[in-house]
């Protein structure tokens, strides 16, 4: 997936009539059909910098801030103005004691439209549905996808009660696969993402592990569903291989589901709903497994990080550059700093 530097369909339906939500400090918080919702609230996570520190490679990173520096871009800053942005919602109108659920979803359209028979299965899950406009696959994934589900999520959370347990990324299609990235990347926000027909495999380049600290907590608490059309054969495809790309990274809590007769489509209500009940029900990794599994990753990144090191010590410099550029590939923020040292100890070389 290519950086930029920063700031870097039948079932669907519009929802009610336009309706701008209040905060609470204005009144009481609308609940239903809401579209052309304007947001107010920024947050941390969705400055510029973060999202290239969690969602791109180390070394990749540093090239991205370098450039920004070079051009004289601000990375701290927001690379978006909500106030130009418009969001639609859905909100039960009965909050459940403990909070409202909440699931973020990323279009593979334009429109901010909202999927009019998945109102019931929201309802029972006691779900707010948001999301953004001019955030389908045409948009940016990192000055526009990302960040408006992430300020989607922060705002959301910041006008009604939510269940901070229950809180989840989906998308369709390429919206899917946005959602994976957010998942993988942002754990104490999103705790598990429902993925409808896109996926893809982790550790490469299309999908970057975070840093370590971020990873190993995605390991412990995140949890991704697959679901995808039985029709739709080529994204099957794809969710077999980011499946087993998750067990080689140590992602256990993943389950996988084919839906019978279903091409490359959203799926309805009550299939949805059972989606639903599959993302709460999340479950621990064995704690033995997973540190099996971490200590033969370790394994694998030194034995990568050694061989970068001795092409360098015998004057193989290209070969040593070449070796290091697919080590940070493949173990993205895992493997740093290490790798970003070693980067610059090959810079230094003549």
């Amino acid at each position: 997936m290519n950086v930029k530097i920063w700031a870097l369909a039948g079932a669907w339906a519009l929802g009610a009539a336009p309706l701008a939500a209040q905060s609470p400090a204005e009144g009481a918080a609308p609940v239903g059909l809401q579209t052309n919702v304007v947001f107010t609230q920024y947050s941390p996570l969705s400055s510029a910098a973060e999202i290239v520190r969690r969602m791109v490679s180390p070394l990749e990173a540093r090239r991205v801030a370098q450039a920004a520096t070079h051009i004289g871009k601000n990375m701290q800053g927001q690379p978006l103005d909500l106030a130009g942005e418009r969001f639609s919602l859905y909100v039960p109108r009965e909050a459940p004691s403990q909070g409202y659920s909440l699931l973020v979803f990323i279009s593979p359209y334009e429109d901010a439209q909202i999927p009019l028979d998945w109102i019931s299965p929201l309802d029972r899950h006691g779900m707010i549905f948001v999301t953004a406009a001019h955030s389908g696959n045409s948009a940016n994934v990192f000055d526009r996808r990302e960040p408006l589900a992430l300020l989607g999520a922060v705002n959301v959370v910041n006008r009604y009660a939510i269940d901070p347990r229950r809180i989840y990324v989906a998308g369709f299609s390429g919206g899917s696969r946005v959602a994976e990235r957010l998942a993988m990347a942002y754990p104490e926000l999103f705790r598990g993402a429902l993925l409808l027909a896109g996926s893809d495999p982790a550790g490469d380049g299309h999908l970057p592990l975070p840093p370590a600290d971020i990873f190993a907590r995605f390991q412990e608490s995140g949890r991704l569903v697959y679901a995808t059309g039985s029709r739709d054969t080529y994204h099957t495809a794809e969710d077999m291989v980011s499946r087993q790309s998750m067990a080689t990274w140590c992602v256990f809590d993943v389950a996988g589901h084919s839906i019978p007769a279903l091409d490359h489509e959203l799926p309805d209500a009550s299939t949805v709903d059972r989606l639903l009940d599959e993302l709460d029900a999340a479950r621990s990794p064995d704690a033995a497994k997973l540190a099996e599994c971490r200590a033969r990753l370790d394994a694998a990144l030194d034995a990568a990080l050694r061989e970068v090191q001795n092409l360098a010590h015998v004057g193989k410099l290209d070969k040593a550059r070449h070796a290091l550029a697919q080590l940070d590939a493949r173990f993205g923020g895992l493997a740093a700093p290490r790798s970003v040292e070693l980067a610059d100890a090959l810079n230094a070389s003549p």
